[in-house]
């Protein structure tokens, strides 16, 4: 019976001992990382600015589990028109230091705010997000309307989400929700990634993700982010938004299986003002694999 007993406690601990053993982010790694490092409130934070300086100015929040390389398609469209934009990595991902806590809007709010101060930024960027960034976006547009002079969704959350099976058992089983994630996460991440795009782009995206999950903390994020900023409905935000003024383009994907394109009812209804655009052929990466289509879409 003993040896039953440790047996189970040996299955238990060892996803959390196997996150334990992994390196975390620090100086060996952002010695190899592009742009530049800020001391912020709640850690480091990794960011890079593109394109030449006085041009207008945007600054893009990513999403869920891709870091700011997920805007590399679109950056030479923005910056041959004029854009000087400002990229970072959310805590959790990329370059950016893994702190723990719950991961909700108030938490990357925080982030985003601490950033623009680092920069000096004024007033009257254009605020472009994808997927949970969009979510994070808009929250940000809706308490300080007065700072945002316009703002672009790309898949944005906060409306009408379709997680996968995996994703919903960890989202609603704390403990063994957590297990699960430090047990299977990487896998079904990765596997996800390379579904997500054709070709040689899908492979990269899947040896990228495997790499992020392979650090300490990432797994972890994900999951609280899941739980808390992707769990927050912006029916509220998105009225605000609309009330302040906000003008907000909003991109979608027209084979997007994860915000489906039933989120532009929810948002026509909540924004009447926003302007929608549907890329055809797209799917929830279309920031990655439509680059030139979406920054099209913007720049027209």
């Amino acid at each position: 019976m003993i040896y039953v007993f440790v047996f189970i406690v040996v299955v238990a601990a060892a996803p959390f001992v196997r996150e334990a053993m992994k390196p975390g982010m620090g100086a060996s790694l952002h010695n190899d990382a592009p742009g530049e490092f800020a001391a912020l409130s709640q850690g480091t934070t990794h960011y890079r600015w593109h394109g030449e300086k006085g041009g207008n100015v945007m600054v893009c929040v990513h999403g869920l589990t891709t870091p700011s390389y997920v805007w590399n398609q679109m950056m030479p469209h923005l910056t041959a028109a004029g854009y000087r934009v400002l990229t970072y990595d959310l805590y959790g991902r990329g370059f950016s230091d893994r702190p723990k806590g719950v991961q909700d809007a108030a938490f990357f709010l925080r982030q985003l705010r601490d950033l623009l101060a680092h920069e000096g930024m004024g007033d009257g960027f254009t605020l472009m997000g994808y997927s949970m960034g969009g979510s994070i976006s808009a929250s940000f547009a809706a308490a300080e309307p007065h700072r945002v002079g316009r703002m672009v969704l790309i898949a944005p959350a906060g409306m009408a989400h379709t997680p996968g099976w995996f994703a919903n058992v960890v989202c609603r089983n704390a403990g063994v929700g957590d297990w699960l994630m430090l047990a299977l996460g990487r896998r079904m991440l990765t596997k996800g990634a390379s579904a997500s795009a054709p070709g040689t782009l899908g492979v990269e995206l899947a040896a990228r993700q495997s790499a992020e999950a392979a650090l300490r903390g990432y797994l972890p994020a994900v999951l609280s982010s899941q739980r808390g900023v992707l769990s927050e409905g912006l029916r509220e935000e998105h009225r605000a938004i609309t009330s302040a003024g906000v003008e907000t383009l909003t991109i979608w994907g027209a084979k997007d299986d994860v915000i489906p394109l039933t989120a532009q009812e929810l948002l026509a209804a909540w924004s009447a003002g926003a302007k929608q655009v549907v890329i055809e052929g797209a799917g929830h990466a279309l920031a990655m694999t439509h680059g030139a289509e979406v920054s099209n879409a913007i720049l027209g």
